[in-house]
């Protein structure tokens, strides 16, 4: 008899992306991208540049910022599911070369997780007799990875290339507006840090105020750090 209720059904539910897939990328992607302009407006407009050349020191950092996460991300993400299948394939092998031994490797992995003796041997047994279903059960298992989940290179690639971008134009746009004042720039760099960080919050359990000034603390030390950088070598060379 069934331990659930009679009129107990499955339902179908969904989770967020933990694969490390185009969540990671974006998220990493848009802090970067703010982070990393925001400060570099700031070193550079403390160092007395004029507007012309903030803008232009800005936009080849948002280029070249986001073509380099784009193809880090590809990198990274590729090299990690390449990685994954080399072990998958060695997985196979011990399958093939070791049944009995690997039989024993997935009755105690259930029976670390609760089974009886008993049971956990009949299921280990009937799980055995499809090599597929085995074999996804020992890699999930020992390396906490599914072979069927694998994030895409491309969709990071893409994800983290468009994010750094949109993070990186925040501190530029009134330049391009028409309003060139740095303490301008930067308090949008900063709400941008604050409004990135509030969204991050959503897939995790912090709240999204402690998320929000958490990125601002990080956006404003570095933007501190290369303002005061920038006016030690502007006072120097003038």
């Amino acid at each position: 008899m069934s331990g659930a209720p009679p009129d107990a059904e499955a339902h179908e539910h969904t989770h967020a992306d933990v694969s490390g897939g185009w969540l990671r990328a974006a998220v990493f992607g848009a802090m970067d991208g703010l982070v990393t302009n925001t400060a570099l407006v700031a070193g550079v407009g403390g160092g007395g540049a004029a507007p012309r050349a903030i803008v232009l020191a800005g936009v080849a950092s948002l280029v070249a910022g986001a073509i380099s996460m784009a193809l880090g991300e590809y990198t990274s993400v590729k090299t990690q599911n390449e990685q994954l299948d080399l072990e998958v394939e060695k997985e196979r092998r011990e399958l093939e070369r070791n049944p009995e031994g690997e039989l024993a490797e997935l009755i105690e992995m259930l029976r670390v997780r609760g089974v009886d003796d008993r049971l956990a041997r009949t299921v280990a047994v009937q799980l055995s007799r499809d090599p597929e279903t085995a074999l996804r059960l020992h890699v999930v298992a020992e390396l906490g990875l599914s072979p069927e989940d694998k994030p895409s290179p491309r969709v990071a690639a893409v994800s983290s290339f468009l994010t750094f971008g949109a993070g990186a134009v925040l501190p530029l746009l009134p330049y391009f507006l028409g309003v060139p004042v740095l303490w301008v720039a930067l308090l949008c760099g900063g709400l941008g840090l604050l409004l990135a960080g509030a969204l991050s919050s959503r897939f995790t359990p912090r709240p999204w105020w402690y998320a929000a000034l958490r990125q601002l603390l990080f956006g404003a030390a570095a933007a501190g750090a290369t303002y005061l950088i920038g006016a030690a070598i502007g006072v120097s060379l003038s």
